[in-house]
């Protein structure tokens, strides 16, 4: 038992794996700042897009949601890094797993944001008509503070459940924590720098967790 903690914890391979796995630590903070960056703007612009009630544009939009809902998040990096090249287009291991993880989260933002938005009194559009506002400030004052604040506690669960999915993105070769971790693994052939790694995942995303549980109880209407 003793020889078994000790393999998985050996403090020497962990002080010499942290400096490279602290390094693909703060790629996985990137990656997960892009993620939510280009998910939750994209999801609110389909949200908004949707408003317009043009069928072509609904037709693609929802062609888009459930592309990206129903596909798993590994096949899309996969697509973008891999297959994206024969048409000419090429992406770096960050970019291709940034891209894949915020289209994922783009889907579920934008059917979050459609319901937080459908879910609010006609009147609020009636009132806002009675006073003499344009839609897009009507938009923009009253219905998107309101929707916002019922989709933040969806919002944030879906972006930890996405942006956990950061760690695929060592299949292209991306150099975040889990990658960092592996390489030098192999190199000492021991197992703790993946322990290094899991506790940097544990160190990022539980306080993440508490900030969602935090923004459901405030923002969740009673």
């Amino acid at each position: 038992m003793d020889k078994l903690v000790q393999n998985f914890f050996n403090l020497s391979v962990i002080e010499g794996a942290l400096p490279s796995v602290l390094i693909g630590f703060a790629t996985t903070v990137q990656v997960a700042l892009a993620v939510i960056a280009i998910g939750v703007v994209l999801g609110l612009g389909l949200a908004l897009l949707r408003l317009l009630e043009l069928r072509a544009l609904d037709v693609l939009i929802t062609a888009w949601i459930e592309l990206f809902r129903t596909l798993p998040q590994l096949v899309i990096i996969i697509f973008l890094y891999f297959a994206l090249p024969y048409g000419g287009i090429r992406m770096s291991p960050f970019a291709a797993t940034a891209f894949a993880l915020g289209s994922v989260l783009s889907a579920f933002c934008a059917e979050i944001f459609t319901a937080s938005i459908a879910a609010l009194p006609k009147g609020q559009w009636e009132a806002a008509r009675a006073l003499n506002l344009p839609p897009i400030r009507t938009l923009r004052l009253v219905i998107l503070p309101q929707a916002v604040r019922l989709a933040t506690p969806l919002i944030t669960n879906r972006v930890i459940a996405v942006t956990k999915g950061s760690a695929l993105g060592v299949a292209v070769s991306l150099n975040d924590t889990l990658g960092a971790a592996q390489s030098y693994m192999a190199i000492v052939a021991n197992p703790s720098p993946l322990m290094l790694a899991a506790a940097l995942y544990l160190a990022f995303f539980i306080p993440l967790v508490t900030l969602s549980r935090y923004l459901e109880r405030r923002m969740t209407p009673y």
